[in-house]
């Protein structure tokens, strides 16, 4: 990477500046301690129902198991960002280096790309646990289960890989002042000395492509599995199955309905207060609410949480 030796540049800086939220010492200190809680909250949910799956056997199916999966995932996703978001809450100079930054850059579009996979996969467990039930446990058998799981890590690492490594190389000029609380691929690319059209059309049609593929195929698994409910002959058996899918579509409402608004065009002009809003909505608020969602609409996992927790 390059850095140009532009007048508006000042010796003493060693990477990007990360703005964040400008406000008073006062509320930051605030900020701090907001998403410090919703922090650690994140962690303990994700990480109860990690734990209540490992320890109830009644939980080891490949429903559960992907649940499990998916909640780890989402403890390194808000990871990811977080802390580093909390250090600069405290920071007065808000730096973070070149290596840095294109580091949580990489981790975490990587995890969200296998979060995108994660998505389909559970989508499709449901499709086959309800449109397929005699079959479905000769055909959802472990070795399939921990195929699509591994598959889904090794495809959403290396989804950005190229182009990451491409904006890497770049020469930035400027103030590189991010007006982010992240490293995000509008604001670098925004800071390069010269633009790519290429790079900005191969990072737009890679972040459509991640995003629309995944989100067509649940769309179609759940097509099928409401024609499937709708022709079961008892409203006990609808109700269970609506149940039961009912927390995975939540969470992919949730997911999908904002982050698609940033990353289809990444270098689109989005407001900065607005950009930051959305990312911290899919990229926090998310991965917090989400234990919440899969807990409250599950008998099963409830009936595992409370064991967990003894009461």
């Amino acid at each position: 990477m390059k850095i140009s030796n532009n007048p508006n540049n000042t010796s003493t800086i060693t990477g990007f500046i990360l703005l964040g939220f400008p406000c008073s010492r006062e509320g930051q200190i605030l900020l701090f301690v907001l998403f410090s809680g919703v922090y650690l909250l994140t962690l303990m949910g994700n990480g109860s129902i990690i734990c209540a799956v490992c320890w109830d056997q009644r939980l080891h199916t490949p429903m559960y198991i992907l649940l499990a999966n998916f909640s780890f995932l989402e403890i390194c996703y808000v990871t990811s960002t977080v802390p580093n978001m909390l250090a600069n809450f405290l920071s007065d100079n808000k730096v973070i280096s070149f290596s840095g930054c294109f580091l949580q850059f990489y981790f975490f579009f990587s995890l969200g790309s296998t979060e995108c996979f994660f998505l389909a996969i559970m989508a499709f467990d449901r499709y086959l646990a309800i449109c397929w039930p005699l079959h479905y446990p000769t055909l959802m058998i472990g070795r399939l289960c921990s195929n699509l799981v591994v598959s889904c890590w090794v495809l959403g690492f290396l989804w950005f890989l190229i182009p990451i490594i491409i904006i890497s190389q770049m020469s930035f000029c400027g103030s590189r002042i991010i007006d982010h609380f992240l490293c995000d691929p509008g604001p670098l690319l925004a800071l390069t000395c010269t633009r790519f059209p290429v790079i900005e059309l191969m990072s737009s049609t890679l972040s459509s492509l991640l995003l629309f593929i995944p989100f067509l195929f649940i769309m179609v698994s759940y097509s099928l599995v409401l024609r499937a409910v709708l022709r079961f002959p008892s409203a006990a058996g609808q109700r269970k199955a609506f149940s039961t899918c009912g927390s995975h579509l939540a969470v992919v409402s949730l997911f999908y309905g904002s982050v698609m608004v940033m990353y289809v065009s990444p270098t689109s002009e989005h407001e900065a207060g607005m950009q930051k809003i959305v990312t911290l909505f899919y990229s926090v608020v998310t991965p917090f609410i989400n234990p919440v969602i899969y807990s409250l609409r599950n008998k099963d996992m409830k009936r595992a949480m409370k064991k967990l927790l003894g009461t």
